[in-house]
């Protein structure tokens, strides 16, 4: 019976952080609704005179991007704003031909007279937190934008930006993502989905509030005095994003968030990108908490509510573990249900927390709603989208749980950047593209394993108890199948 407490307190344990993790999603929704029912004008570009117009630096960090450098090149060229207050920094890291075409690329923007650099260092030392940094050193602009190489800002993207820092207390400003292959394959559909909660949900949710958000790494612009009063670019973590952000608003800068300025970018259309990537960000999430737990906490200048908001997003990677957790022990938990009758009003009280998917199925519909909109046929497709990416993120859970463990017991790794494809909507051939990791991990075996274990999982509804089975965790078995089957699938055939 020693093994069957351990169980069931493990078990508890997980579900009950779950919960909370779901009311802070809920508290997030009503921060969102309210925001968007009193949403603020947009900012326009209005200085009165040339000298107010602010030096701007476009800082475009790349490593090995053969297949979009005339892409990226050729829309930051597009860029409107006065070409004198303007200066790009291609911070090249790569050790392959790409290093040839982007110095082409380069000094051909170069006669058109814009003002372009093509930098590059020695060694990859902070991987990309370092070649941030070594830009910063000689960059001309008071305000710092920042787009990965898959990002393609509209052309009135500073515009639409740098007017906000009139308020000299905002230290970031941040955009929202927008997806040009959306719509390419499921494993695309379900990326939007996941980005697309934190982009409106959390990202809005948060700011409206005042509670700490983070820049994304792309896609927003710094104040060069915040990233150097914070400390500057550091690459202690996976996710220095988040590690300066933080810092940053630890030092009381404010953040501010522009969910109605989107900027377009390309989602992973091969599994094991998406697989580095998510390894890389739950990584980087976990590193970051136990990086800044003890400054959150004992900071005096911000309030409970925010902390504890703090706290949270730190974890948002750590909940995989829990969903883990419920997953591999549901099972076993499925026989001490019908082999132990006293305690049948424990699992009565147990089954009140299905309560969270519940939580989750509501806060997910609002963003669905704001990007596909409302009626009928379109909750309908909700169902579907909710239950498909709902089902594939718990497929994920055991990568991302070593990941996040990782990351919490302080294990470094090397920052793998995410290869990218050049593929706008439908159109796009990745099948040749060089930087797709051929060799899947031990860790796809597992998850193979798993999806094999939910079949049994599903048959043991058949088999338990005296009176026809019990069918409760069926749908949840059913879904941990189909999750742990389709990563695993797409995994060893590597497809998209």
């Amino acid at each position: 019976m020693i093994l069957e407490y351990i169980i069931i307190t493990i078990y508890t344990i997980s579900i009950l952080l779950i919960f909370m993790y779901s009311l802070a999603q809920l508290n997030l929704l009503i921060n969102y609704l309210g925001a968007k029912k009193n949403r603020e004008a947009s900012e326009t570009f209005n200085f009165e005179n040339a000298d107010e117009i602010p030096f701007v630096t476009i800082q475009l960090p790349v490593f090995n991007e053969l297949y979009v450098m005339e892409r990226l090149l050729e829309n930051i060229a597009k860029i409107e704003y006065p070409r004198e207050k303007l200066e790009i920094q291609v911070l090249d890291d790569s050790t392959d031909e790409s290093i040839q075409i982007t110095a082409k690329l380069v000094a051909k923007l170069e006669k058109t007279g814009l003002d372009i650099l093509h930098i590059r260092r020695e060694n990859r030392e902070g991987f990309k937190a370092g070649a941030l940094k070594e830009g910063l050193k000689i960059a001309k602009g008071e305000f710092i934008a920042i787009f990965d190489a898959d990002f393609l800002p509209q052309t009135d993207w500073l515009k639409k930006t740098i007017p906000y820092f009139k308020d000299t207390a905002i230290g970031v400003v941040q955009t929202r993502w927008g997806h040009i292959n959306r719509n390419y394959s499921t494993l695309t559909r379900i990326q939007a989905f996941m980005l697309d909660a934190h982009f409106t949900l959390e990202q809005t949710g948060r700011n409206s509030k005042g509670h700490f958000i983070n820049f994304n790494g792309t896609a927003g612009v710094w104040r060069k005095e915040c990233i150097l009063d914070a400390g500057n670019w550091q690459g202690d973590t996976l996710t220095e994003d988040i590690d300066l952000s933080y810092r940053a608003q630890l030092k009381n800068w404010k953040f501010k968030y522009l969910e109605n300025v989107e900027t377009p970018a390309e989602l992973p259309v091969v599994i094991s990108a998406a697989r580095s990537q998510q390894f890389r960000w739950n990584k980087g999430g976990a590193e970051n908490f136990q990086k800044m737990i003890k400054g959150i906490i004992k900071n005096k200048n911000i309030s409970a509510k925010t902390k504890i908001h703090g706290l949270l997003h730190l974890l948002n990677s750590s909940m995989f573990t829990c969903i883990f957790l419920v997953a591999v022990l549901s099972i076993p938990m499925l026989y001490i249900k019908n082999e132990y009758a006293h305690l049948k009003s424990y699992f009565l009280m147990m089954s009140f927390f299905v309560v969270s998917s519940i939580i989750f199925f509501i806060c997910y519909w609002f963003m669905y709603r704001n990007i596909y909109g409302s009626g009928i046929k379109n909750f309908f497709k909700y169902i579907g989208a909710f239950f498909t990416f709902f089902s594939v993120a718990m497929g994920f859970s055991l990568h991302n749980t070593i990941a996040v463990l990782e990351g919490h017991f302080g294990k470094k790794s090397e920052f793998v950047r995410t290869p990218k494809f050049n593929i706008t909507g439908l159109k796009g051939n990745w099948k040749n593209n060089k930087y797709i990791k051929k060799k899947p991990s031990i860790h796809v075996i597992i998850e193979g394993l798993l999806a094999l274990y939910f079949v049994f999982g599903m048959y043991s509804a058949f088999i338990v108890g005296n009176e026809g089975g019990d069918f409760g965790l069926f749908p949840f078995h059913f879904m941990l199948f189909m999750g742990f089957g389709y990563v695993f699938f797409k995994s060893i055939f590597s497809k998209a």
